[in-house]
C-alpha cells in the first residue's frame, strides 16, 4: 500500500525525552512534505498524554525521564521500543482525510511491514476496556485534540497504560498489542506520534515501513534549522516544570 505521494525519512539517534518531542514539534511546524522520524531514548523514559495527569506518574520520576506530549493518550514507557512520528503538513491530500482513517491507513501500513516477521499482525476491530470507559474513546486514544476537546482523562493508572490496555485499531500480534499512537492536529498539519513494543524488529524494519508509507521515499537528516528550533522549543515547553505539571 502507499499513504503518501512522497516522504522524507529520518533515522534520528537517541536523545531526551524532552528534546524528542521538541524535535517532533518543530518539524511540524516546518515540514512541507510529509516525513516520519524514527528514534530512540537515551534513558528510560515515560510519557503521557496531554490531558493526563501528573499524579499519575509522578511515582515514576525517580526511574524515568518523565514527558507530557503534545498528542492525547495514556502513559507510555519508553526505553527498548522503536518511536516514530509522522508529520502530514497541511498541504498534503492525506491532511484531508480524518484522524481516525489517517491512524488505520498508517497501522495497516505498519502491520504489512511486520508481516515478514509476525505473519498474525493486523488492528484491533472492537474497543477494549478502557474505550468504554472515556467519552467518545478521546482521552486515552486521542485521535485529534482540539481546544474544545473535552477533559476526560481516565483517572485509574491500569486504564492509562496503553500498551496494557488495547483500543480500536491498536496492532495486534497473537492477541499482544505491540504498536500505539496518538494524534494532533493543528493549523500546520498532522502530527502523529507512535510506539513499537514486545516485538523484535529485526533488521530493514524501518525501510519496509517508509516503503509501504510511500513508493516515493528519501533519507534525510536532521538540519540544523530544525535543532535550533526544537531547542527552543524543549526549552519554552517540554522541559519546563510548569508544563509537565500543567494538569
Amino acid at each position: 500500500m502507499s499513504i503518501f505521494g512522497a516522504l522524507e525519512v529520518y533515522h534520528d539517534a537517541a536523545r531526551s525525552a524532552a528534546m524528542n518531542m521538541a524535535i517532533d514539534e518543530a518539524l511540524l511546524e516546518m515540514a512541507d512534505i510529509p516525513a516520519i522520524r524514527f528514534y530512540r531514548w537515551h534513558s528510560p523514559a515515560l510519557s503521557f498524554g496531554y490531558f493526563g495527569r501528573f499524579a499519575d506518574v509522578v511515582d515514576y520520576a525517580a526511574q524515568r525521564d518523565l514527558v507530557r506530549r503534545w498528542t492525547g493518550g495514556g502513559i507510555v514507557l519508553h526505553g527498548d521500543d522503536l518511536t516514530y512520528s509522522i508529520i502530514v503538513p497541511r498541504n498534503d491530500p492525506v491532511f484531508a482525510g480524518s484522524s481516525m482513517s489517517i491512524y488505520e491507513n498508517v497501522h495497516r501500513a505498519l502491520c504489512e511491514a511486520l508481516s515478514v516477521i509476525a505473519k498474525h499482525a493486523d488492528l484491533l476491530a472492537v474497543a477494549a476496556v478502557c474505550d468504554r470507559r472515556t467519552i467518545q474513546d478521546r482521552s486515552v486514544h486521542s485521535w485529534e485534540i482540539t481546544g474544545r476537546e473535552i477533559n476526560a482523562t481516565v483517572t485509574d493508572r491500569r486504564y492509562n497504560d496503553c500498551f496494557a490496555n488495547p483500543v480500536r485499531a491498536d496492532v495486534m500480534v497473537n492477541g499482544r498489542k505491540v504498536a500505539g499512537a496518538a494524534q494532533r492536529r493543528t493549523r500546520a498539519g498532522l502530527l502523529h506520534q507512535g510506539s513499537i513494543q514486545q516485538i523484535d524488529l529485526g533488521k530493514d524494519f524501518t525501510e519496509r515501513f517508509a516503503q509501504e508509507l510511500s513508493g516515493k521515499w528519501t533519507a534525510r537528516n536532521l538540519d540544523q534549522t530544525i535543532f535550533n528550533r526544537a531547542q527552543e522549543i524543549g526549552q519554552q515547553k517540554y522541559a519546563n516544570q510548569a508544563w509537565l505539571r500543567r494538569r
